[in-house]
């Protein structure tokens, strides 16, 4: 039973400066959790990778990411309140081992006080506030969120609010939106942040302070209440319809992480990693914005009957401006045959002469588990297509191969290790170190091999998991050259642990490469790197709060067949004289620079609507001659309007991969 009722005086609550009583009904902790508050902190210390004792050390950072939770763009407390909440620092780490969590709930009602009385003062406002809005003046809003600061006085809290509507005031005014559509749409806004306030329940409150405390082991490691889990399995097994698109909260905003390889999201090639979502609509219906809203709500919304359309609000992660834009995805299943490998052949013309390289692309590691239950001899795994499809490349008299690995998150660790033994004849893949030091090894049994030539593992910094364990077996063995930009990092290994409500996802190991250097933070750094517009800062494990290090261990016993570490000055000084002359790449290298350079734009959004309106037509009008400037050199019509530019149908990487594998390939027999 979850404990919700209006309290005045019998709950202890904080007395903040404004000294006014919430309309809201105050949470008190719920007591059937209290077991699972313990369960928490004895896992947390006995089954966690790290073993971390839950001290005053972790109780201080468990403090902070609490605020953080609740507060992310320091838009409710003073700092006067968060000084006088300080007092709780230390006992986070004594609330969960007493299975006592009184202290999340002082902290969250405090909270609740203040965001409502903030809320309901802003929506009184927002119409006469609008009206009055002079988009001529000169000022701007803070984006940065390490610069953020907690407000020391209500006017200087009042001022941020103004700052931050007039903002979302003047996006949906250069949106083309009229005065009064743009008050319904702020008002929305924060009515529903009110909704959110009134629908969230103790077992929520319970949750952020578990994971105020998870997050400082570890990004992965996560309590699920039941709620929570539930739609943690959904999505785990894929089963209902959306965009495919994996989402996460950061700072009030919903963030896109990755796109599912095969899933609606991806197919449309509008929706990127680091994008926000900033609202969401249905067909025929007003767009609804998801500022603030609960995450598991946002993709509620997202979530619907397949062939429906979803439409949303979004500022692009490359964007030098806050303009928004929308776009249109329909709603379909993520099926597995959507997300099988595929082949193609990327043709070469060298000194008269065409050579043919195949292509493998592997958009995750997977396995038809039901089928392999059922006993059907015919079921489909990442392998076995692989397998089936480098034999017919190999009928086709390729000259060498390319395994594409770009935006492969990962899947079955089982299907990572025989996909490499497809390369490889019997030996070692991966080293996996438990919380008690002890190494397994995981290794391929089969001695035949079906690939033996010549390849590159193209890569990406969204190829995570499973796919670094291949690229960095393959670089190990010296039996590819790898290509593109470093891998994510993710290197730990999480299980499900059933609490007595709920689910605790609990990191219980490492990977580590047969030379023992772990893929964790780090990832597989490339042997040739390949521009990219993902900037390693953002995105990646070490882009995540408290990522487990880098570390290094023994190494394993294991062969090498190619040393292309000889190779790789050559090579490289090949592949960038190269790009220097192809017209794809001076145009990607030319809209990395240009991004580069507006980075420090993105950290102050400009309030006047001519220089916001003057930023959008340079970023376009620079987009538009960027491709303008590839076209002719292409000898390929010029365009006259951004919205004409359409992603190039070659693949200027799979190209670039297969070019570097044939200049090896040339180098070597110039060698033997």
């Amino acid at each position: 039973m979850i404990y919700k009722r209006l309290l005045l005086s019998l709950l202890p609550c904080i007395a903040l400066a404004s000294g006014s009583v919430s309309a809201y009904e105050k949470l008190e902790p719920p007591h059937d959790y209290d077991r699972v508050a313990q369960e928490i902190v004895a896992t947390l210390e006995n089954v966690h990778y790290n073993k971390t004792l839950i001290d005053d050390e972790v109780s201080e950072q468990a403090f902070e990411n609490y605020l953080d939770a609740l507060d992310p763009s320091r838009s409710f407390f003073l700092k006067s309140d968060v000084d006088t909440l300080s007092k709780y620092r230390n006992d986070f780490d004594d609330a969960l081992r007493d299975g006592d969590s009184q202290v999340a709930y002082d902290i969250y009602n405090a909270y609740l006080d203040r965001a409502e009385t903030r809320l309901e003062k802003v929506l009184a406002g927002i119409p006469e506030m609008v009206k009055s809005f002079q988009y001529t003046v000169d000022e701007s809003l803070n984006a940065d969120p390490d610069k953020l600061e907690w407000a020391e006085t209500d006017a200087e809290l009042d001022d941020y609010w103004r700052k931050r509507i007039k903002n979302r005031a003047l996006t949906l005014k250069l949106n083309g939106e009229s005065e009064e559509d743009i008050i319904s749409a702020i008002e929305r806004r924060y009515k529903s942040q009110l909704k959110q306030i009134d629908q969230t329940n103790a077992t929520d409150v319970f949750q952020s302070f578990a994971n105020s405390v998870t997050s400082v082991l570890d990004p992965h490691t996560t309590y699920f209440a039941p709620r929570a889990s539930e739609a943690f399995n959904i999505n785990m097994s894929l089963s209902l319809e959306g965009i495919g698109a994996v989402l996460q909260m950061e700072d009030d905003y919903t963030k896109v992480v990755r796109l599912i390889p095969g899933g609606p999201a991806e197919a449309r090639k509008e929706l990127g990693p680091n994008d926000r979502i900033i609202a969401v609509g249905q067909e025929g219906e007003p767009m609804i914005d998801v500022v603030g809203m609960r995450l598991d709500d946002v993709v509620d919304m997202i979530r619907g009957e397949r062939g429906t359309n979803v439409i949303l609000e979004i500022i692009p992660a490359n964007s030098n401006t806050q303009n928004s834009k929308k776009i249109t995805i329909t709603r379909e299943k993520v099926k597995l045959e959507d997300q099988s490998a595929q082949k193609k052949i990327v043709e070469v013309e060298r000194g008269g002469e065409t050579f043919k390289v195949g292509v493998i692309e592997l958009p995750t590691f997977y396995s038809d588990f039901a089928a392999i239950q059922r006993g059907d001899r015919d079921y489909k795994s990442s392998t076995r297509d692989t397998k089936k499809l480098i034999e017919e490349l190999q009928a086709e008299d390729i000259t060498a191969l390319i395994l594409d690995l770009r935006n492969n998150g990962g899947g079955s660790l089982q299907e990572a290790n025989s996909l490499t033994g497809l390369f490889i004849p019997a030996g070692p893949v991966v080293q996996i170190r438990d919380a008690s030091g002890r190494v397994s090894i995981l290794g391929d049994q089969d001695r035949e091999v079906t690939y033996s030539g010549p390849m590159v593992v193209l890569v990406n910094r969204m190829s995570a998991s499973a796919s670094e364990i291949v690229a960095g077996a393959l670089k190990d063995y010296g039996r590819a050259i790898i290509v593109g930009h470093q891998t994510f990092g993710k290197g730990t290994v999480q299980v499900l642990q059933e609490m007595d409500k709920g689910q605790l996802k609990i990191t219980q190991a490492k990977f580590y490469r047969v030379s023992g250097e772990s893929t964790q933070h780090k990832g597989v750094m490339p042997d040739i790197n390949f521009p990219s517009l993902l900037d390693t800062n953002q995105v990646g494990e070490s882009a995540l709060e408290n990522p487990l290090p880098w570390d290094k261990i023994h190494d394993t016993r294991y062969p090498v067949y190619w040393e292309f570490a000889d190779y790789v000055d050559e090579l490289t000084s090949l592949h960038d004289k190269r790009i220097k002359q192809d017209a794809n790449f001076v145009a990607l290298e030319d809209q990395i620079n240009y991004v580069k350079d507006q980075s420090e734009h993105f950290k102050s959004i400009s309030l006047n609507e001519n220089t916001r309106e003057a930023q959008r037509e340079e970023s376009e009008q620079k987009q538009l001659d960027r491709e303008n400037k590839r076209r002719k050199a292409l000898d390929l019509p010029v365009l006259e309007n951004v919205e004409d530019i359409e992603a190039p149908e070659d693949d200027v990487y799979a190209h670039e991969a297969a070019e570097v594998v044939l200049d090896f390939i040339g180098l070597y027999q110039k060698n033997h």
